[in-house]
């Protein structure tokens, strides 16, 4: 089978001597130690918000957002270009947008050092609340349009996690509808369920989600403005979980019984395992499928009632994969988890609401076809803290990737990362990003890649 590293079609031969035959399922022990710890978790209790869906104007200013908002959110952009336009709040449609472009600098080492590419991804996102519009009870629509035009960033480091989430797979100019979806919900505020074209990676493993407080100025906006995929998508969800930019054709459940607690679960389908690019495609249903389920809570933590949260999922893949030397799995799955907690708060006599926060990231699979097995990430973020830049923030983060031993010689790859997200206008952000991977594995025997990227975000 045939795997991409940072965007470019490669065959890991770079370790021999894989076992041939038949992998069959081994994951009794991962399945016990989820269960046992997902029973554990509802004895637990903290205040959790609700993940909506449901279009509304941001009436709020836009503080830090994400590296790539498409990737964790459904309703992209402001609303302001429906209200350019002449749309009114009240009759229930939200036209908005997005626009991410970035120009990357390969400083040293990697596959082509010295080399420099440019990326462009444009969203057009409608969000329909069928109850405004025309007194549909509980329904709401989805459409978005992408437009990328973009470059094999990340091969050229020879990056195969990729340290810039804004390219994947080829083809590296693409025009798709990004998502498509009806929404109803069946109890207000407690369950619902969107059924067609989504990006799960907004339900599931949302690391960088707001943690949203009835006291606003207390908020977290955006846990992470990291720029490289396993923020994104834990590394051992790579090539399984649907997001930026192959969406997933499927069904999702959303159940939020109490603000102290949420539950969601799903099917896709599953043939970007065949690296089959979904977005470019209709609904496959072959045998393929990924299933996926979590839950999670969050909390306010000691005198300074400081936010956190943590979540907990776990998936399945079925469909037969095959790697080189001979090696055929009909089904694979795995565990992750990840949280996010509020460090210090009131830091700049300038800004109020300035702090400090940390997230975590684990991932673990029985895959030998996946190429990556474990992945471990963590960071800090910085809100506010500069001056009377009470919209801008930075950040450090460590993405670390265990390889599939039988594709890859190179037994881990690290990336490194740090930015500064600087608010310039309105709905726009400039971001400085440096990226240190000292062990790319794309490629064997490649040199640690040194990159610099700058990253406009537009939202309107």
């Amino acid at each position: 089978m045939r795997w991409l590293g940072g965007g470019v079609a490669r065959r890991f031969g770079g370790k021999r001597g894989c076992k041939r035959g038949h992998v069959g399922p081994r994951f009794t022990s991962l399945t016990a130690l989820t269960l046992f710890s997902f029973g554990g978790l509802l004895l637990l209790g903290g205040a959790v918000t609700a993940q909506t869906v449901s279009p509304s104007p941001d009436a709020t200013p836009t503080t830090s957002v994400t590296g790539n908002p498409a990737a964790t959110t459904f309703a992209t952009g402001t609303g302001q270009l429906g209200r350019w336009l002449g749309l009114k709040d009240e009759w229930g449609l939200r036209l908005g947008g997005l626009w991410l472009a970035d120009i990357n600098g390969l400083v040293a080492g990697g596959a082509q050092p010295g080399s420099w590419t440019a990326n462009s991804a444009l969203f057009i996102n409608l969000a329909v609340d069928a109850e405004k519009l025309v007194d549909w009870r509980g329904a709401a629509f989805g459409f978005e349009f992408l437009q990328f035009n973009g470059s094999d960033t990340n091969g050229q480091a020879g990056v195969l996690t990729g340290y810039n989430g804004i390219t994947s797979f080829p083809p590296f100019n693409r025009s798709e509808l990004f998502q498509a979806w009806y929404e109803q919900s069946l109890v207000k505020d407690v369950l619902k369920v969107r059924i067609g074209r989504s990006t799960p990676s907004a339900d599931f493993n949302n690391v960088t989600r707001p943690v949203a407080l009835e006291d606003a100025s207390q908020n977290i906006p955006s846990v992470s403005g990291l720029l490289y995929t396993t923020i994104f998508a834990n590394g051992t969800l790579l090539h399984i979980l649907p997001g930026y930019y192959n969406p997933g054709d499927g069904i999702t459940v959303n159940y939020t019984p109490t603000r102290q607690f949420y539950l969601n679960a799903g099917v896709y389908d599953g043939n970007l395992a065949r690296l089959v690019q979904t977005g470019l495609t209709g609904p496959q249903f072959n045998g393929y499928y990924v299933a996926i389920a979590e839950m999670g809570f969050d909390w306010l933590l000691g005198e300074g009632r400081h936010p956190g949260q943590f979540g907990i999922g776990l998936w399945r893949h079925t469909g037969q994969l095959t790697a080189p030397d001979g090696i055929v799995e009909d089904s694979r799955g795995g565990l992750y988890l990840f949280g996010s907690q509020r460090l210090a708060f009131g830091l700049n006599d300038l800004v109020p609401a300035s702090s400090i926060s940390a997230f975590y990231q684990f991932g673990v699979n029985d895959s030998e076809t996946l190429p990556v097995t474990q992945y471990y990430g963590a960071g800090f973020t910085g809100f506010g803290l500069i001056g009377h830049r009470e919209r801008d923030s930075m950040g450090i983060g460590i993405g670390v990737s265990r390889m599939n031993p039988h594709l890859f010689t190179q037994p881990a790859e690290v990336i490194l990362q740090a930015y500064y997200q600087a608010h310039v206008v309105a709905a726009i952000f400039l971001q400085p990003t440096v990226s240190y991977v000292p062990t790319p594995a794309a490629v064997p025997n490649t040199p640690g890649a040194l990159a610099t990227t700058l990253r406009l975000t537009m939202l309107f």
